[in-house]
């Protein structure tokens, strides 16, 4: 296990053996994982005291954990999350804040936040978190890594905290696009939609004006720097309304958070912290109607996506409209950074289809992220163009 934690990632669980194979594609590579998946000889505390004191010693592992236990990766701990997973800043008010290892006068984002800063901070090679609202995808952003939010469904679920169920996904990080592409080759199967391996390439013209000026430009010149050999993408507009692809996605995962958390707030009287406290309000307010409305706009947008995208195209866009927020940034900045945010995390989360961020730019000197969705399915092959689009951007032009 770390003993050393200078970027205060791991939850500080006394250490249990936890059993890998010996031998296997993963082999050699360490392991984080979110506090919310089981590990045997551990609690589960899901970034909330109440969570882990209700929790016990865990007696199963999560199968997606056991998975990469079996092909040979090395445990190092559980890491921090955002309170029930409900935040994007990584700012927990009982169990502190991780520091982000590639900025650290800047959030971490969440509510992955210790398996992100564990992985850019070098303490361990890959690590498993959650991605609900953009809780893999925004960190991985944030610290300059690789990261997935896979097909709604592809991966088991089993033995894992939930916040809404018809949006959560497991997700991981990785530094560079050759381990990242390991654990791929680990977790999924054959693809039901396999990407040609140069796919017709979509640039959402309308999510890029969602990014902050600098940020557009940062990315756009990322996107030009991978022509020459990925080609020229067309340009498309994704969203006919994207206010009311923000508020669907706003009523699904609020409903759906109440759900599986509500009861235990209202028997507890949990004390929640900045910002989860005001979601978790919003939830408990949303009504049927709302959320009917919502799953008719969902039902509408996932058909859309499909058409646009068919069996062959990737659409690329930016992953957050911006660099990382400061820490010292008030709680109104966080709220309407993350209001923001969900405006381009949607779609993935929405159609259900498999979005990867990649490494793409820097501004500030801190990282900035570029992202790909792919069809329904294509999770295995989007990962490996993934890495391909990465390197290809990486190639300077004389």
């Amino acid at each position: 296990m770390v003993k050393d934690d200078p970027f205060r990632c791991f939850v500080p669980y006394p250490d249990a053996a936890v059993k890998n194979a010996a031998s296997g594609p993963l082999a050699g590579l360490t392991l984080a994982v979110k506090d919310l998946f089981d590990v045997k000889g551990y609690p589960t505390g899901a970034g909330s005291p109440t969570v882990l004191a209700q929790s016990g010693i865990k007696a199963k592992t999560a199968p997606i954990v056991k998975a990469l236990l079996d092909a040979g990766a090395s445990f190092v701990g559980k890491t921090h999350t955002d309170e029930l997973a409900f935040s994007m800043t990584g700012k927990n008010a009982h169990f502190g804040s991780p520091i982000n290892p590639a900025a650290p006068d800047r959030i971490t984002g969440g509510s992955s936040s210790g398996s992100m800063a564990a992985v850019a901070g070098r303490l361990a090679d890959i690590a498993l978190g959650s991605d609900t609202g953009g809780s893999v995808r925004g960190p991985a952003s944030f610290g300059g890594l690789f990261g997935i939010r896979p097909t709604h469904g592809r991966l088991s679920l089993k033995r894992v905290w939930p916040l809404a169920a018809s949006l959560d996904t497991p997700g991981w990080f990785a530094r560079d696009g050759k381990t990242f592409a390991r654990v791929g080759d680990v977790l999924f199967g054959k693809d039901a939609t396999v990407l040609p391996e140069t796919p017709r390439l979509l640039l959402a013209q309308d999510m890029f004006a969602e990014a902050l000026p600098d940020a557009e430009n940062a990315l756009r010149n990322v996107v030009q720097r991978a022509m020459p050999l990925l080609g020229q993408p067309a340009t498309v507009k994704v969203a006919r309304d994207l206010d009311a692809l923000y508020w669907a996605f706003r009523w699904v995962q609020g409903r759906e958070a109440w759900q599986a958390d509500g009861a235990l707030i209202e028997r507890f009287g949990l004390p929640l912290g900045p910002g989860v406290a005001e979601r978790f309000v919003f939830s408990k307010s949303v009504t049927e109607a709302d959320h009917a409305k919502a799953e008719k706009v969902r039902k509408a947008f996932r058909a859309k996506l499909a058409k646009l995208l068919g069996s062959d195209g990737v659409l690329i866009l930016p992953t957050m409209p911006d660099i990382a927020p400061l820490s010292s940034a008030g709680e109104a900045e966080f709220e309407d950074f993350r209001n923001r945010a969900l405006r381009l995390l949607c779609l993935s989360g929405l159609s259900g289809f498999p979005q990867v961020t990649i490494p793409a730019a820097q501004r500030e000197e801190a990282p900035l992220g570029l992202s790909l969705i792919g069809p329904k399915g294509s999770d295995k092959s989007l990962v490996h163009f993934a890495v391909k689009f990465e390197r290809a951007a990486r190639i300077r032009i004389a």
